[in-house]
């Protein structure tokens, strides 16, 4: 399957469904004539990190291209100078990368056409399609009237061209205040759509801009900005979301009295929504600066980079876009959908290791001291591909607290005194007794092992109910492992009634001090891993070192989502 191609297809290259709905509209604008090639572009504004929503848009877009031979533009919609930082350009460059979507050499801003709109915004003055008001922003919003009433005309509408474009002019060179003076496309007061009437295309801003500096001191609105930046890319398909649905006909207009030809179609697709996650920018900010998450990329988040920093990979966020669908029709996906994605993604590919999180020392009383040999394990048992290691096996180990219990309760099939469990790959060991310490904690675990028993089976046939794994001690790898759980209490909802976000205190827990198998040392930055009935990890890109790895927890072994019924 292509990187960002939404479709998947069954051995013999058939398509598994149906074609969605923007397919069928490039199919049909391909074989009318309309367009003769394909070209897409995603224009995020950089004043913050792309989230999981954002996602599908990439992949859509780039998808498109991709299937129609055609190019994708990787686009910043940058007019608005107060909120954009390079910090967001950067990391979005990096989740779009991420994501698989290639622009080549067709990275762009809204700031490189800023010269063609102000020329725009002239030529539509000199037509009588756009005036100077003299209107607050408050006082434009009572002009232009309810869903039942219609507008009132600006004082400012029949202006002459002489006088407008006079007043633009003077705007371009500084000599208002902000909010002193608007920029207003002429359209109808009375249009039933209320983003026809007279919408404000120009304001006047004296901010500086983090690429253009102080050049300007009028920023154009993202209405018109973004149908002239499609035009003047060449953009054939504007595929964007369903809220700018009731925006397309001023699109259309932009584009029709600027006289471009060959004008852009604009096409509007459902969001993709998540039950019980934060995606506001404001509510992130927030748990951000209170210290709440780590960051931008805290992989409680579902941010792309948060994402990428928890383990997620491109295939599984392209596989859960490609799940959800392409439709008109808004909808909320559980995020367990999202985890059954990773889950499959990784199961058959990533290695699987013995991890102890919560350790106490298993010691083989009859096993000969200093005596250290090889057992043989798989890497992965579903992918006999990725081959199989040896792990050191000694008289003294680590395994799992809860593998041990003095007083088990019945169908409690690990050790205890007197009962016999398989060491996974290695031999038969028999539990006798324990040491504990003051607090009454057990600290180690006496046993002694069968010696026919290597490679986990008995000669004589007897069977062991339980089998656990183990950690070779003097080889043994330190490191810190963090298990998460949803930020949101799933139980209250993700807001209360003042709008706060309803936290779950456990959403983060770290474990100390963890043993790992020697397999894992050299272990990198995004490396993922099976932990042997523990779930999926990844090496923390942020804090993790070669000295001392941290990993955090991808997902669980468990699923609680089932595949909807075709």
């Amino acid at each position: 399957m292509a990187d960002t191609d939404i479709r998947t297809e069954n051995p013999e290259g058939e398509e598994k469904r149906s074609r969605h709905f923007i397919e069928q509209e490039i199919d049909n604008d391909l074989a009318t004539g309309r367009f003769d090639h394909v070209m897409t572009r995603f224009p995020p504004e950089p004043n913050g990190y792309l989230h999981i929503g954002h996602a599908k848009s990439i992949i859509l877009n780039s998808g498109m291209a991709r299937e129609y031979g055609g190019k994708f533009n990787l686009r910043f919609d940058d007019t608005n100078p107060t909120k954009e930082k390079t910090e967001f350009v950067e990391s979005i460059k990096a989740d779009v990368a991420w994501l698989g979507a290639e622009w080549e050499d067709r990275l762009f801003f809204a700031s490189d056409y800023f010269d063609k709109m102000y020329e725009g915004a002239v030529k539509l003055i000199k037509k009588g399609k756009a005036y100077i008001s003299d209107l607050t922003a408050d006082e434009v919003r009572e002009y232009r009237g309810t869903f039942d009433t219609p507008g009132k005309d600006d004082p400012g509408r029949n202006r002459s061209v002489e006088e407008n474009l006079k007043l633009f002019e003077e705007m371009k060179e500084g000599k208002f205040a902000d909010g002193e003076k608007t920029l207003r496309a002429k359209i109808d007061m009375a249009s039933p759509n209320i983003n026809m009437r007279d919408p404000v295309i120009y304001r006047v801003a004296h901010m500086a801009h983090h690429r253009t500096g102080d050049k300007w001191c009028i920023y154009p609105m993202y209405d018109f900005a973004h149908p002239i930046e499609d035009a003047e890319e060449g953009i054939t398909h504007s595929l964007c979301t369903l809220e700018f649905e009731d925006h397309r006909p001023l699109y259309d207009w932009v584009v029709k009295e600027l006289e471009y030809p060959n004008p852009p179609r604009q096409i509007e697709f459902a969001k993709m929504y998540l039950t019980n996650v934060v995606t506001g920018k404001r509510y992130i900010k927030k748990l951000v600066e209170n210290g709440t998450v780590d960051g931008w990329d805290d992989p409680r988040l579902v941010s792309i980079a948060a994402l990428r920093r928890r383990g997620f990979t491109p295939s599984s966020i392209r596989k859960f876009v490609e799940l959800c669908g392409i439709s008109k029709s808004q909808a909320s996906a559980d995020y367990a959908a999202l985890e059954y994605c990773i889950r499959e993604d990784l199961k058959a590919d990533a290695p699987r290791y013995m991890a102890i999180l919560d350790p106490i020392k298993l010691v083989i009383d009859n096993y000969p001291e200093g005596q250290v040999e090889e057992v043989t394990a798989s890497n992965n048992p579903e992918n006999e591909a990725l081959g199989t290691r040896t792990v050191p096996f000694e008289r003294e180990l680590y395994i799992e607290r809860d593998d041990f219990m003095e007083e088990p309760p019945k169908k409690y099939f690990r050790l205890f005194p007197g009962n016999e469990v398989r060491l996974m790959n290695a031999y038969y060991v028999t539990a006798v007794s324990c040491e504990k310490d003051e607090a009454g904690n057990v600290t180690v675990v006496h046993c002694t092992y069968d010696p026919e028993t290597k490679g986990g089976n008995s000669p004589d046939g007897r069977k062991v109910k339980g089998t656990i794994h183990w950690v070779p001690a003097s080889s043994a790898i330190n490191a810190d492992v963090r298990l998460y759980e949803n930020l949101v209490d799933e139980e209250k909802g993700v807001y209360d009634e003042e709008g706060n976000i309803n936290l779950n205190p456990n959403s983060l827990k770290v474990c100390k001090d963890c043993k790992l198998e020697p397999a894992f040392k050299g272990a990198k930055a995004f490396d993922r891993f099976q932990f042997v009935r523990n779930g999926f990890f990844t090496v923390d890109c942020k804090d993790s070192t070669e000295d001392h790895l941290v990993f955090n927890r991808i997902v669980g072994l468990k699923s609680s989502f089932t595949l909807p019924a075709k």
